[in-house]
């Protein structure tokens, strides 16, 4: 029995059971990794940290921190309720027109926040008791909020698209460009379901279109709204960095919230710091356990022995895609997007790579893929966060996720069928990269 066979068993088999016994997905990956020291001589506490202190070096992890305290400051300023009002003069007007001011609501905020976790946070809030109120089932509220959260991982900018882009060395701007088409078809297919559910259980309208409401809801967010422009205009002219252009965003929403709008006061910000702080320490913890994970399996040479493996099975593309999305879903159910990203990245790139899949490409399947794990139990986080606001078990809403989740794997059939899809505007705007 190799040594190889080994680790990966050993590895996998603890990081499972630590996951099975609800220790933090962070520990988890920490606590796999300790028996290697005793199995593996060759294999030092000094080495492992090491590793971990080169993945924090990486200087795209900055803009984690930054994304974060800009979606906190949208919603504690109330930025997010203008973001719902324009969405309602918008789609208000249609059959289950709080359901269709969910999903544009949360499209918009996915232009802002990068985290989907803020987004069904600060949007769910506002309209989950909203819907519950107007008659909508408790069941629907919480689907839908959920997987329309899934876009703020998908519409840039996206925290997951950092982290990708700093492990695999992919650019993060033709990943930012490559998310924008399908996270809008996401958004699309989901107000056809919307409106689907409206017309069969007689939801009601919201109001009637008043191009005045429209006009005015617009002029009030304007300035939320070009928050997207500063960050991806700013990427693509080469005017900053994406690291640079986190730290504007995050300037900005204070800008707005304690200058403009005059919504958040001064002592407002400490909290908010604090917030961002604790969340960007969990995060980034677990990019640290993931990286070391991720490098054992690497010094065993495991992405080797999947390439020779599965490899051989295939050449085709479009099957090795699906192959990729099988793992990624599968695993997305139990462990969270950051260390899945960093563990199972450099293990499927290979692979990718050997049947002529484009990074960017791979890139957009893989994140959309991870971040529908989102809305999966046992992990789930953006349903858990929904099913609490709304007071249910998120079991109980599994039904009508699940038809939302099969209207997002038909996006993702589309974009791995069509790879321009996801690659016709960063080739467009970054013809380099290609």
């Amino acid at each position: 029995m190799s040594n190889a066979f080994v680790v990966t068993v050993t590895m996998f088999g603890l990081l499972i059971g630590f996951i099975i016994l609800k220790v933090p997905i962070s520990y988890s990956l920490a606590f796999a990794v300790l028996p290697i020291l005793f199995l593996t001589p060759r294999i030092t506490p000094v080495m492992l940290l090491s590793r971990m202190m080169i993945q924090y070096g990486a200087i795209m992890l900055i803009c984690i921190p930054f994304f974060l305290l800009a979606a906190y400051t949208m919603n504690q300023s109330g930025i997010t309720k203008k973001l719902i009002r324009f969405s309602q003069a918008l789609v208000g007007w249609l059959p289950g027109g709080l359901g269709h001011i969910n999903v544009l609501a949360s499209m918009f905020f996915a232009g802002i926040s990068g985290s989907s976790n803020a987004d069904v946070a600060g949007i769910g809030g506002v309209l989950i008791p909203a819907m519950i109120k107007e008659g909508y089932d408790k069941n629907f509220s919480v689907a839908v909020t959920a997987c329309s959260a899934v876009m703020g991982n998908i519409i840039p900018p996206s925290i997951m698209m950092l982290v990708w882009g700093s492990t695999l060395s992919t650019s993060i701007s033709g990943l930012f460009l490559a998310g924008f088409v399908p996270g809008v078809m996401i958004g699309i297919s989901q107000m056809i379901l919307v409106y689907i559910y409206a017309r069969k259980r007689k939801y009601p309208v919201m109001a009637k279109f008043d191009f005045k409401e429209v006009s005015a809801s617009f002029k009030e967010s304007i300035l939320a709204l070009f928050t997207p422009v500063i960050i991806i205009g700013g990427i693509i002219g080469g005017f900053v960095t994406p690291t640079e252009a986190s730290l504007l965003a995050a300037i900005y929403a204070l800008i707005l919230g304690i200058i403009i709008y005059r919504s958040l006061p001064l002592k407002g910000v400490s909290p908010l710091l604090l917030e961002t702080g604790q969340m960007a320490a969990l995060v980034l913890f677990a990019v640290g356990t993931a990286s070391i994970y991720a490098w054992v399996l690497a010094y065993f040479k495991i992405p080797q022995f999947l390439v020779n493996t599965i490899g051989s099975l295939t050449t085709s593309p479009i099957i090795m895609l699906f192959l990729i999305v099988l793992v990624f879903l599968f695993v997305g159910t139990f462990l969270d997007a950051v260390p899945a990203i960093i563990i199972l990245g450099p293990l499927l790139q290979p692979l990718a790579a050997s049947v002529g899949i484009h990074p960017l490409h791979f890139g957009i399947v893989g994140v959309m893929s991870i971040a529908f794990g989102l809305v999966t139990p046992p992990y789930g986080l953006c349903l858990l966060i929904a099913s609490q606001i709304a007071g249910i078990n998120c079991m109980q809403a599994i039904k009508e996720v699940g038809v939302f989740l099969l209207a997002m794997l038909i996006v993702l059939t589309i974009v791995i069928f069509f790879p321009m899809v996801s690659l016709y505007i960063p080739k467009l705007f970054l013809p380099y990269l290609f």
